[in-house]
C-alpha cells in the first residue's frame, strides 16, 4: 500500500509517504508558510522514495480541527491531486493525529487531545490507541474548559498546544499528572498516514468531492465563505 498525507492545520506543516509500511516524512514549525512549503515537502519525498502521485493507491491529509485556512490548505492539495490522479481520500483528525503521536513518543493508550482555539478555547477529544488502532471515545468539540464534556475515568495523558495554554484548568477537571502531559505535542503527517493506512484497511476511503474540512466552528465558516 502506497499513502501520501500531510498537514496543515496548526503552526507546524509535513508531509509523509507511506511505502509498504515503511515512513519517511518531513516536518517543520513555519507559521503562515505552509503554501510554500507543502508542495515541495511532496515532491522530495516523492522522489526520495522513487513514485509519483499517479503511483500511490490514496490520499490521506488533516482535515481538521485547526486553524481554518491551514485546514483549506490541506484539503485543496489532496482534492487537487485526488481529482488529477483518481485516487480515494482518507480525511484523518488533527486531534486523533496528536493522540497516536503521543502513544508512539511515550506508550500512553489513553490520551485528551486538545489544540489552543484562541477566544478562551480548546478543540478537545479523548482517544483509545490499542493494537495499532485509534478509536475515538468522545465528540470533538470547540469550547471553554469549563464546558468541555465529562469524561470515563482512565489513566488519561494529555497532549497538544491546549494543555500549555489551559494547563490548570484542564488538569483540575480531568486529574492528569504533569508528568503523563506534552503541551507542546503537535499533528504530524507521520501520524496522519498511520492512521489513515488503517482506515483503508477498513474500508473508510472516500472520493474528493467528499472529503471536506471539519473546522467545528461552523459561524466562522460560514463567515470566510459570504466574505
Amino acid at each position: 500500500m502506497k499513502i501520501l498525507a500531510i498537514d496543515a492545520a496548526t503552526e507546524a506543516c509535513s508531509a509523509a509517504l507511506y511505502l509498504d509500511g515503511d515512513i519517511t516524512h518531513e516536518f517543520q514549525l513555519a507559521p503562515r508558510e505552509h503554501t510554500q512549503l507543502i508542495l515541495p515537502m511532496i515532491d522530495r519525498l516523492l522522489k526520495a522514495g522513487d513514485v509519483t502521485v499517479a503511483d500511490l493507491d490514496a490520499l490521506a491529509y488533516a482535515r481538521g480541527p485547526g486553524a481554518f485556512t491551514g485546514v483549506r490548505i490541506a484539503a485543496g492539495v489532496i482534492q487537487g491531486l485526488s481529482y488529477a490522479n483518481d485516487l480515494p481520500v482518507v480525511p484523518v483528525s488533527t486531534l486523533a493525529a496528536i493522540a497516536v503521536g503521543m502513544h508512539q513518543q511515550q506508550g500512553y493508550e489513553h490520551v485528551l487531545a486538545a489544540i489552543d482555539a484562541r477566544m478562551g478555547e480548546v478543540y478537545w477529544a479523548g482517544y483509545e490507541i490499542s493494537s495499532g488502532a485509534v478509536t475515538a471515545l468522545t465528540d470533538e468539540v470547540v469550547g471553554k474548559i469549563e464546558n468541555l464534556p465529562e469524561v470515563v475515568k482512565k489513566d488519561w495523558a494529555g497532549a497538544g498546544t491546549g494543555w500549555a495554554e489551559y494547563k490548570d484548568q484542564l488538569q483540575q477537571k480531568y486529574q492528569v499528572a504533569d508528568n503523563r502531559i506534552d503541551a507542546q505535542a503537535l499533528p504530524s503527517a507521520e501520524h496522519i498516514v498511520r492512521i489513515a493506512a488503517d482506515d483503508i484497511r477498513h474500508g473508510k476511503q472516500m472520493t474528493a468531492h467528499q472529503a471536506q474540512p471539519v473546522y467545528l466552528r461552523d459561524n466562522v465558516a460560514k463567515k470566510k465563505q459570504n466574505q
